[in-house]
């Protein structure tokens, strides 16, 4: 396997670096392509596969929507407005040990885990939602 950086790859890098906003993979190519419009899509998707693989992004799978690619490689919480959309970090600290807690283990062999926390960002909710919101996001 070649994990030799080539210039493609550290482009669309930098821009998931950039975007630093849990960006889908077209938002990564039309800022690649602001900077590069030579390179097509089909290298940025390859690209945005072969750096999560090489573990210097992480790839976000989100149902309704589209993988989302996360600047971040530590391991850390997301909610998303089930409004909009938009993917945050949640500022809490990461439960280690959260699989070992599985009863059944039988059937699957277990590779990772994803937590997505559901919720109204600030720009979604409105002034009469006066809940006490019981989860503090940040933008990383």
């Amino acid at each position: 396997m070649d994990t030799r950086s080539t210039i493609q790859e550290s482009i669309v890098f930098d821009a998931v670096q950039k975007l630093h906003n849990h960006a889908t993979a077209d938002e990564i190519f039309t800022e690649v392509t602001r900077q590069n419009p030579r390179i097509c899509r089909g290298n940025v998707y390859r690209n945005l596969n072969k750096l999560t693989q090489a573990g210097k992004i992480k790839k976000v799978s989100v149902s309704e929507g589209a993988d989302r690619f996360d600047h971040m490689k530590i391991e850390h919480y997301h909610i998303r407005c089930e409004n909009c959309g938009k993917l945050s970090d949640v500022d809490m600290d990461w439960i280690n040990g959260l699989d070992w807690n599985i009863k059944d283990k039988k059937v699957f062999m277990l590779t990772g885990y994803d937590i997505i926390f559901r919720g109204l960002c600030p720009d979604c909710r409105t002034d009469n939602q006066d809940t006490i919101p019981l989860l503090i996001f940040r933008r990383v």
